[in-house]
């Protein structure tokens, strides 16, 4: 429950209805619900959305249904029978936003799709997140993080010279669908508020991950030629990437001709700064090779330790190589307050990674832990559609709730 001195997000009033699920679509609708909005979430009968059965689970949670779906309400719901489908369409007509990522088709076999709704309620903001488009050549294609990665060439570049292609461990295929899809629902409130008229927001996974390689797709504009694997190493910059030390690795970034002339007294090579081979940039990356030799060499015989306070004492942008548990639990995250902790009444207390938006300063609300299957799906039948106990009753017996 709240009050009206509770803190509230700069959505609160609007209604989420998602139907989406696994990743691609979750991750819009936690973001959406991070920042205020009602978030009600359809899913199946019996198995609800796949990602709960994803071990490991802290008690019935699985930790992939806990890292994308905090702070919904959960309705079980079966859509393959009319009354189930009909009960979708009253809640749309009650909702704001429609997120949705079926295979192209699927809503409108259940009478959902945006031209039925749209016409019904015209304001309706109507979100499609797809693998590859309606329009496309691979519309039928079923589409996973791992093959948007693997068409949008990023998967290409993922590697070290001479290796395997390798995926990026961030799902970044899935996430950039979501990420994107919020940045037009957004829009389309926006416009909204002057026109009454809600749009159909489509995004592709693909199409997103592609939108996201910047300097990569114009370098292949610009000259012609795919960018080759580097690593940590950057196609254009020198030094940049992971330089290894006596016991392990320092991450250096000289973007800058200061960063560069700050590295090279920093490493006890001042006489690098005025050496033809390395001076400007241009030439840094021509004699790459030799350069790299030079660091590595100056480099080995110093701890990780003794070279990260050495790069800051210079002034040199640096960091290391951090596990995920050794990242969550450094300073600067717990400081932060990015992690943060709700009670569940079954699975107890959980600790996850919130939202790293602030506004005036200050964190959003305290999110809800992450609801069991079906868990509010009589509590918003009733205070949504007003329906009396009696209905509700019959629409459990009929296996139409759950």
């Amino acid at each position: 429950m709240t009050t009206d001195d509770t803190p509230k997000g700069p959505l609160a009033g609007l209604r989420v209805l998602d139907f989406s699920r696994i990743l691609s679509g979750p991750y819009a609708s936690m973001v959406l619900a991070d920042l205020g909005a009602e978030v009600i979430k359809i899913e199946p009968l019996g198995t609800g959305d796949e990602t709960r059965n994803f071990p490991p689970f802290q008690g019935p949670l699985s930790h992939y249904f806990i890292a994308l779906n905090r702070s919904k309400s959960s309705i079980a719901l079966d859509l393959k029978s009319e009354e189930g489908a009909q009960i979708a369409r009253e809640l749309a007509a009650e909702s704001d936003i429609l997120l949705e990522n079926f295979r192209p088709g699927v809503m409108d076999r259940l009478g959902l799709g945006f031209d039925a709704l749209h016409a019904a309620h015209p304001g309706l903001i109507y979100c499609s997140i797809t693998g590859f488009g309606t329009q496309s050549p691979l519309a039928e294609k079923p589409a996973f993080d791992i093959v948007a990665q693997a068409l949008s060439g990023v998967m290409s570049l993922n590697r070290e010279p001479g290796q395997a292609p390798n995926k990026l461990s961030v799902p970044l295929g899935d996430m950039s669908g979501s990420i994107f899809s919020v940045f037009g629902i957004l829009a389309a409130l926006h416009e909204r508020a002057s026109t009454g008229k809600g749009r159909h927001v489509e995004v592709a996974m693909l199409d997103s991950l592609i939108a996201l390689q910047g300097y990569l797709s114009q370098l292949y504009f610009t000259t012609g030629t795919s960018p080759e694997p580097q690593g940590t190493r950057h196609p254009s910059i020198v030094p940049y990437g992971a330089f290894p030390t006596s016991d392990g690795h320092v991450i250096v970034a000289c973007l800058t001709e200061r960063f560069w002339q700050n590295f090279a007294r920093c490493i006890g090579h001042p006489e690098l700064v005025d050496d033809a081979r390395f001076s400007p940039y241009q030439n840094r990356l021509a004699n790459r090779d030799a350069l790299e030799e030079i660091i590595a060499e100056a480099m080995a015989g110093g701890t990780t330790e003794h070279w990260l306070a050495q790069l800051d004492a210079f002034d040199v942008p640096n960091a290391p190589i951090l596990s995920v548990g050794d990242a969550l639990e450094q300073e600067h995250v717990v400081s932060g307050g990015l992690v943060r902790q709700v009670s569940h009444p079954v699975a107890g207390d959980i600790r996850m990674v919130g939202s790293p938006l602030r506004f005036d300063g200050q964190h959003l609300p305290e999110p809800r832990a992450p609801q069991l299957l079906g868990e509010e799906t009589e509590k918003v039948l009733r205070e949504r559609l007003h329906l009396d106990e009696a209905r509700i009753k019959a629409l459990k017996e009929r296996g139409t709730i759950g």
